[in-house]
């Protein structure tokens, strides 16, 4: 490394590592209080409280697309301005994200409380869920601005290569849940309420520690109120990447909202297998994010440097990689997917159900693995548009192409389908756009 560089560029493949390995054990954490969560609400037998809890994931994944507008967005600005060693202007998109990302939390959860029926009913919630959904939605609405800060400083720190205080604040947070859970959940009773509390106060210990971080030992981020600004082609980099990015986590959400919606006529225990299959396929997939996510700050880095070899030397390995840890990853779950759903459930039907969504859900995860790495290729690199492109694709435009056509042809058989057809095509679009755009011409 030399002064103003972060980063190990000489050696690629530990550079990355050293990036991805504290993001990857930060989402094993995060699975693990996910799973968590899931878990201790699975083991009151109540599945109309699985459901309900379930319907609500939706919600979550909103609020976490609204973080990653400034926290993914800012994260790309700011990794390319450090790879141009401009520490100055880094500072000011830092301090810009961290104030709007909390005036932003304000702002959307007044709403969302004053309408939490009509959305409760558009997530799909039935006269038998609603009170457990009600009480979920109601706590994690009104923790919005913390849920959304959270994804801040947790992305910011990484850019300047600070990946390992990034996961000490996230995993701090997340044990907070995982050990509150219980209590709330079971010992004082409070069912969804306390799940929901539970989630919270994790977001908020993770905003705490994030903050001292950064205050402490960051030279390159600030809050600072009096440097909050950006100008107006930095605010257009930030949500061009940053709301493409976003899309992916709404698009998600639209994506579970359609699925429950199609699961209604055949019963709540159905909607609750799903949300378990959700829980557990997010075992998989979000390793996946860490790896990919792991080398945005790098990928941006060596883009903004104009180290191109380097960059296309890079993403070869992390393609054969990532790809070979997802087949891997697959095929343990599918092998072991009854096992899996009973850790969570003793229903029968549900097991029964939720083993054969979930082998479907994993079927192409290899597929889903590269459409992840790309995307945060893209978005690293500022491409906005081909970064919104894929954003929309595998839980997008192209999964509910798929979907509606799949089911109105077949039915529940059509619905099971669906992900792993709309992985492989999304998979095409990725390779296809990145060989358009970033392949050097000859």
């Amino acid at each position: 490394m030399t002064p103003g560089n972060p980063f190990d560029t000489q050696r690629l493949v530990p550079a990355y590592f050293r990036l991805s390995l504290p993001v990857v054990f930060s989402m094993v954490v995060t699975l693990v209080y996910n799973l968590a969560d899931t878990y201790f609400i699975a083991k009151t037998n109540d599945a109309m409280l699985v459901a309900g809890v379930s319907l609500c994931a939706p919600l979550f994944t909103a609020l976490m697309a609204v973080g990653n507008i400034y926290g993914q967005g800012g994260s790309s600005l700011i990794s390319r301005l450090l790879g141009g060693s401009d520490q100055d202007n880094a500072r000011r998109v830092s301090a810009f994200c961290f104030y709007l990302s909390i005036l932003t939390g304000v702002v959307i959860g007044v709403p969302m409380l004053l309408m939490r029926r009509p959305v409760l009913g558009l997530l799909g919630a039935s006269a038998n869920t609603l009170p457990h959904a009600e009480a979920y939605y109601r706590v994690i609405v009104a923790g919005a601005p913390l849920v959304i800060l959270s994804f801040i400083h947790s992305n910011l720190m990484r850019s300047e290569g600070m990946s390992t205080l990034s996961m000490v604040g996230t995993v701090s947070g997340s044990l907070l849940n995982i050990v509150l859970d219980p209590i709330f959940i079971s010992v004082l009773g409070w069912g969804a309420q306390g799940a929901a509390l539970a989630t919270v106060l994790g977001y908020a210990l993770t905003d705490a520690l994030c903050l001292a971080f950064v205050l402490k030992k960051s030279a390159a981020l600030s809050v600072d109120p009096g440097s909050a600004r950006v100008n107006r082609g930095e605010l257009g980099q930030i949500l061009s990447v940053g709301t493409t990015a976003a899309i992916t986590n709404i698009a998600t959400s639209v994506c579970v909202v359609v699925m429950n919606q199609f699961l209604l006529p055949y019963g709540d225990g159905k909607i609750a297998a799903l949300g378990i299959v959700l829980k557990i396929t997010m075992v998989v997939q979000l390793i996946l994010v860490g790896f990919a996510f792991g080398g945005v700050p790098l990928f941006g880095f060596l883009y903004g440097a104009g180290e191109g070899e380097k960059l296309r030397r890079l993403l070869r390995f992390c393609t054969a990689f990532m790809c070979t840890l997802a087949l891997v990853e697959s095929l343990a779950v599918f092998l072991l997917a009854g096992p899996l759903m009973r850790v969570f459930i003793s229903d029968a039907a549900i097991i029964a159900d939720g083993t054969v969504m979930l082998r479907w859900q994993i079927a192409g995860m290899v597929c889903c693995a590269v459409v992840l790495l790309y995307t945060c290729l893209f978005q690293a690199c500022g491409k906005a548009p081909q970064t919104l492109a894929l954003s929309l694709s595998r839980q997008g435009v192209i999964f509910l192409a798929v979907f509606f056509a799949a089911t109105r042809l077949a039915g529940y058989a059509g619905f099971l389908a669906a992900q792993p057809v709309s992985d492989a095509l999304s998979a095409v679009l990725a390779l296809t756009l990145f060989h358009r755009s970033m392949q050097p011409k000859h």
